[in-house]
């Protein structure tokens, strides 16, 4: 599949009809293997939408980059006339939507074609991406061994990576975006708090719930950002002189595999080699956020707790994974002085971190290992818990933040799978964030 901005490019030169690059991506969804990867497809609107598009490139009156162009969407945002399931099967006798999500409007101005709703972590509270109600998607960078595709935004990134989409929307609240953009070997940018409307979205934590792209490259999520949120799209900077990023000594390293340090290391030569400014520093706020959720409890098992409190007390739990109810069910500890103490901390924790880092932009690896096979985490709850607890470790670190971040690919490690290169900026700083991001991607990829 061609990126964004190849497929835009085809579009509005008439090399590519929109009719049949739907028709195209309808037909390789339907041969395609894993079926777990949607949730529903909705060919008769994509060929609907596919058609005004055509009709609008023909008369010369396109709307923009986005025209024409397939997108898939995790099954949290409404989409008109369906129910939104968040890919669990208690939510299936819920009204259809009455409108499309904010954001998916948005893209339907702009002549986005909408392929389907996209399988993720029952509920989106998963950095690994099991869920036993529609399948687990399969992970394409391993055609033998079933791996985990990242949670919650599994699907979002394997259509991506398996050629199926050329981009997807997804949510991140603590990871969701990053992680499976690292386990796939896609880019996934996770944008500042805000940034984008949030009706029509089924919250998880509505203070740490963002959204965002997958993608090819970091030029197509800056496209796709441009385009949803009204911004002028973030250009390539020329240089990477006098750019200042920190490399933490604490926390995100620990318990990497070695292949993972050693891809890290090689994308920092060459950033440094371009003329970029590295500062290993230790940044109190990682170790502080870790001693907070241990002692007081994590913002977001208590907010999306709050979310779904009559469904864990009630007959539905039942029906839940049950993975996804033991997560949610840990909340259930923590006092109203907790969450006081935690929100505190939190504004505090900012503050010092955003005066610490000044304009420098953070550098540390997106996942501390690559995507682990799925059969010991079916079979072990305990170890599901704890490879979640260490997949989610260094992403959680900049929702808590409040930053923004985007995850690239920068080599392989054990399997041969994809490792994952996460840079992260203070939040209001996506626009520096994807320039920026587009040049590193560009070095990563011609050294």
């Amino acid at each position: 599949m061609k990126t964004v901005a190849q497929l835009s490019g085809l579009l509005r030169k008439g090399k590519v009809d929109a009719v049949d690059l739907t028709d195209q991506v309808l037909e390789s969804i339907a041969a395609y293997g894993d079926q777990a990867l949607f949730i529903d497809v909705l060919g008769d609107r994509a060929r609907k939408e596919a058609r005004a598009s055509r009709k609008r490139h023909r008369s010369g009156a396109a709307l923009g980059t986005l025209d024409g162009i397939p997108l898939g969407w995790k099954d949290l945002f409404d989409i008109k006339g369906r129910v939104t399931t968040a890919a669990s099967i208690v939510l299936k006798s819920n009204p259809p939507a009455s409108a499309d999500a904010g954001l998916v409007a948005a893209a339907v101005r702009a002549g986005a074609v909408t392929t389907g709703t996209l399988n993720m972590t029952e509920f989106a509270y998963s950095g690994i991406g099991l869920n036993p109600h529609y399948g687990t998607p399969r992970n394409p960078r391993d055609s033998k061994v079933h791996r985990a595709p990242g949670g919650s935004s599994s699907a979002s990134a394997a259509v991506v990576a398996a050629g199926l989409l050329p981009a997807a929307i997804g949510t991140d609240t603590g990871g969701s975006i990053r992680i499976p953009a690292s386990f796939n070997g896609v880019v996934g940018y996770k944008s500042s708090t805000g940034r984008y409307p949030m009706a029509g979205v089924f919250p998880l934590s509505r203070s740490l719930d963002t959204l965002g792209p997958l993608a090819n490259t970091v030029e197509d999520c800056a496209i796709i950002d441009a385009v949803l949120g009204g911004w002028k799209k973030a250009a390539t900077i020329s240089s990477m002189r006098g750019l200042e990023f920190v490399v933490p000594k604490n926390v995100v390293f620990d318990g990497a595999q070695d292949e993972v340090r050693a891809n890290f290391e090689k994308s920092l030569a060459r950033l440094s080699k371009a003329g970029a400014k590295i500062k290993h520093l230790t940044v109190p706020a990682f170790d502080a956020i870790l001693q907070l959720n241990a002692s007081r409890g994590h913002l977001l098992g208590a907010e999306a707790l709050h979310v779904h409190w009559n469904r864990v007390n009630g007959p539905d739990a039942e029906r839940m994974d049950q993975r996804v109810l033991g997560r949610l069910t840990l909340a259930e500890k923590m006092s109203a002085v907790d969450l006081v103490e935690i929100l505190q901390q939190r504004q505090k924790l900012i503050a010092e971190t955003t005066a610490l880092l000044g304009d420098a932009m953070v550098l540390f690896p997106s996942t501390p290992h690559v995507a682990m096979p799925t059969a010991p985490l079916e079979a072990d709850q305990s170890e599901f818990f704890r490879a979640n607890a260490k997949t989610l470790r260094n992403t959680t670190l900049g929702n808590f933040l409040d930053w923004c971040g985007v995850s690239m690919p920068n080599g392989t490690g054990e399997g041969g799978m994809p490792t994952g290169l996460l840079i992260s900026a203070v939040h209001g700083s996506d626009g520096q964030l994807l320039s920026v991001g587009q040049r590193v991607q560009q070095l990563i990829e011609d050294a």
